[in-house]
């Protein structure tokens, strides 16, 4: 109960004396209240503005001095630390992002609910919420606003929300469970003892049982049945509280209602001796209400474990160089670890000691361990093979391929397609419909058989509740996702599933896409009095600038003698550089000859088997000749696309022979070579209306195109401005897990049409045959229960899809 604290001599907040001629007061539950300084006026309106004025409705006494902020809000407080923020918030361009574990979300309406409050707060950039795993991505502008008032805000909704940790969020989980299996024992027995009176009371198993002991048995009933109503149904009179009072419509509004309303005609008949008592149907509904929630959450916890489980692969601790034991999350760029054989990686880096094999499967999907050796990158959660190695650190806990991976899923999930959008309209308008059609029920019925009426319209209240119109999608869209994932496929983009059924062209790289990209030079031939090592040494040191499968070849090459004073890299066509006053190019024979006034002569007169010409001062001073394995499965991929019905062009800078001879070997409908990458780019919005690209590439001169496609991919090896261009990446460098994801994707459409067939062809049939008082309320809420369970069942499926 509330301490009275007096207005005119104590401060409300601390109840310390207000000080003569102090004039700090606080609107405070409908009243000013005086505040003895502006210590205590700030922190008191800082709990108002934070929805938490509960705070001094239920207090017994005082704050303390010391204690001035509640502890609900001193929790929210820290997430505003800088220290406490570089756990989980990442720094983007111009805003900030953390994913958030929510408590309290059940359903479409509430992800609608959150969304649409939040997007009131000022400061606010976006933010996402996933039903499926109970995450929410949210983005930020610090400068406007402090994280702490935005989750204050999701508090005051009636939600709980915390960054996200793999582990807490399962301890939630099973803190969840736990209640609801609590909330289920008390149904499921109170439904066997009220049954049990029920076959008594209206199946006159004892034919003399007189008035007295029939209300009697009613009593029982009551005392049966009112914890079931008071702490079991609790959830779903949280859920509707919430939505009604934001003004929308979910799924427990209908249920509670139907609850309420037999509760409250079952006591009148009780006390009044008169009428039909629903005790039996208030426990069953619960039960089976209860029953259907727990699979629905268990099979849904199924659907969203991968991506967070990937987190637990990484380990607690970390052994430094010197032996020392830290924690991993604490580790930084630049220090330097030991990992022995077995043990898994505790952060990304580069390996400064030692050689080993790493299982790099939780990431690519490949089963068979990776050689790893000095300078080679190394991730977090992959498992060191059979070798001591060392590592330098180079990247930090949040920006690991491992966290990014969980983000980018996280972000696909809660990037919702139109289909899911449609489906979450469809059912808030279908509640209220299902209100409208149930008082319409009970005047009808009330008119016809008063007795019948309130038993019918809890029938259509239950029986039609959208719960699985909700699930069809988000569900189904969660489940492949999480294929995709365990297939070495990270997607980047929401709308990658529904693309990929549509691809109708393939457009592919043919360096380091089609091909190996573990190019080897061959032959060179000079056109000067230069020496073929300087000519290659020169080359070496202009292509150290390049990030491309044709300057590796060169490395070898390299000499710090010949270094260049100042390197250009023009992308698709070459690099040039100036040494003593000299201009070298190395790239295609146009542009190393470019000012030249003989260049046409010379381009036309030029072997063009030879793929990388070398200039200096426009004159040609020697040609490479390079060799670029084909990947054994690009035939393969090649060959499904075709058999698909999709026309598969290779769109190339290289203009030699050798593209011509890739695309005759792999049967390519089309090759568009010799482009440059806005030639490249230019060539695909040259495409029909109705045609929808897939582009796969991965090279720096990709970038444009794969960020102009429909549908794009970029190879794992790849550079990082394709993979950050592209809607996929993919990881383990198999093309034909682009045929994997394609036949996932259709499945994915199947079962989402399936799912949605379903939940609107149940709530079609079962409506008017409630309404006609055809469904017992029992059976109402048994189907609408295995409505949901069937439609969340049907999209684990997706779990089990391997290609």
């Amino acid at each position: 109960m509330t301490k009275e604290i007096s207005r005119d001599t104590d401060c409300y907040h601390c109840g310390d004396p207000v000080p003569q001629g102090c004039h700090y007061e606080v609107d405070i539950l409908g009243k000013a209240r005086d505040m003895c300084c502006p210590g205590c006026e700030a922190v008191a309106t800082t709990i108002v503005e934070s929805g938490l004025t509960s705070y001094y409705e239920y207090r017994t006494a005082p704050a303390e001095k010391a204690d001035l902020v509640p502890q609900q809000l001193k929790s929210l407080l820290l997430y505003d630390h800088e220290e406490v923020q570089q756990e989980f918030v990442r720094n983007l361009d111009d805003c900030k992002e953390v994913s958030l574990s929510l408590d309290g979300v059940s359903c479409a309406a509430c992800a609608w609910l959150i969304e649409k409050q939040l997007s009131r707060e000022v400061g606010l950039v976006s933010i996402q919420v996933n039903t499926t795993t109970h995450r929410a991505l949210l983005k930020w502008d610090p400068e406007q606003t402090k994280l702490s008032t935005l989750l204050s805000a999701i508090h005051r909704l009636g939600y709980k929300a915390a960054p996200f940790e793999a582990d807490a969020q399962e301890q939630q989980y099973h803190n969840t469970m736990k209640q609801y299996l609590y909330r289920l024992g008390i149904a499921g027995i109170a439904t066997m003892q009220v049954m049990m009176i029920a076959v008594a009371l209206y199946f006159e198993v004892f034919s003399d049982l007189d008035t007295e002991f029939r209300n009697y048995l009613r009593w029982v009933s009551l005392i049966f049945a009112t914890p079931v109503l008071l702490y079991s149904a609790l959830p779903f009179y949280m859920n509707a509280w919430r939505n009604l009072r934001a003004r929308t419509l979910g799924m427990d509004v209908p249920v509670s209602i139907a609850l309420l309303f037999a509760y409250v005609a079952s006591l009148y008949a009780t006390v009044a001796e008169k009428g039909e008592v629903f005790f039996e149907s208030i426990s069953m509904f619960t039960f089976f209400l209860l029953l259907g929630r727990f699979l629905e959450m268990r099979a849904r916890r199924h659907a969203a474990a991968a991506s967070a489980n990937l987190l637990k692969l990484v380990p607690a601790m970390a052994t430094l160089d010197d032996g020392t034991q830290v924690a991993a999350k604490t580790l930084n760029i630049g220090d330097v670890v030991t990992v022995l054989p077995g043990e898994s990686l505790p952060a990304d880096g580069d390996i400064i000691q030692g050689e080993t094999a790493i299982d790099e499967s939780m990431l690519t999907g490949e089963p068979m361990p990776i050689a790893r050796s000095a300078g080679e990158p190394v991730f977090a959660g992959t498992i060191n093979g059979d070798g001591n190695i060392t590592i330098k650190v180079t990247k930090d806990r949040q920006n690991s391929l491992i966290s990014n991976i969980v983000r980018l899923q996280d972000e696909a999930q809660m990037s919702k397609p139109k289909v899911a959008v449609l489906a979450d309209i469809v059912a808030r308008y279908f509640v209220a419909g299902i209100l409208i059609i149930a008082a319409g029920t009970w005047l009808y019925w009330h008119q016809q058989q008063p007795e019948d009426a309130l038993w019918i319209t809890l029938a259509v209240l239950v029986a039609t509740c959208p719960c699985a119109l909700s699930l069809a999608t988000p569900t189904a869209l969660t489940c492949s996702t999480s294929s995709l994932g365990r297939l070495g496929i990270l997607l980047r983009r929401g709308h990658v599933l529904e693309t990929l059924c549509k691809v109708n062209q393939l457009v592919i790289d043919k360096t380091g896409t089609l091909t190996e990209g573990n190019i080897r030079l061959i032959n060179t031939q000079l056109f000067t009095d230069v020496a073929e090592n300087d000519a290659l040494s020169y080359s070496a040191e202009l292509e150290r600038f390049a990030n491309h499968p044709i300057a590796r070849a060169f490395t070898p090459h390299r000499d710090q003698a010949f270094a260049f004073e100042h390197v250009d890299n023009v992308i698709g066509c070459g690099l040039k550089g100036v040494k003593n006053g000299q201009e070298w190019r190395i790239g295609q024979i146009k542009f190393v000859l470019e000012g030249n006034t003989n260049a046409e002569f010379l381009v036309n007169q030029a072997d063009n088997s030879y793929q990388v010409w070398l200039s200096c001062d426009t004159q040609l001073v020697a040609a490479f000749k390079l060799d670029d394995p084909i990947r054994e499965d690009s035939a393969e991929l090649v060959r499904q696309f075709q058999r698909a019905g999709i026309q598969v062009t290779m769109l190339t800078g290289d203009n030699s022979v050798n593209a011509q001879l890739v695309a005759n070997k792999l049967n390519i409908d089309k090759l568009v070579s010799g482009v440059t990458p806005e030639g490249k780019l230019d060539y695909l919005r040259s495409l029909d209306d109705n045609d929808v690209a897939l582009m796969i590439g991965d090279g720096v001169n990709d970038a444009p195109v794969l960020a102009g496609a429909h549908l794009s991919v970029a190879m794992g090896g790849g550079t990082d401005i394709a993979k950050s261009s592209a809607d996929m990446v993919l990881l383990g460098d198999q093309l034909t897990r682009i045929l994997q994801a394609r036949r996932l994707a259709l499945k994915t459409k199947r079962i989402i049409r399936e799912n949605l067939a379903w939940s609107l062809g149940y709530n079609l049939i079962i409506l008017p045959l409630a309404v006609a008082g055809m469904v017992a309320p029992y059976i109402a809420v048994v189907g609408m229960s295995a409505s949901s369970i069937i439609v969340v069942s049907n999209s684990l499926r997706l779990l089990k899809e391997n290609g």
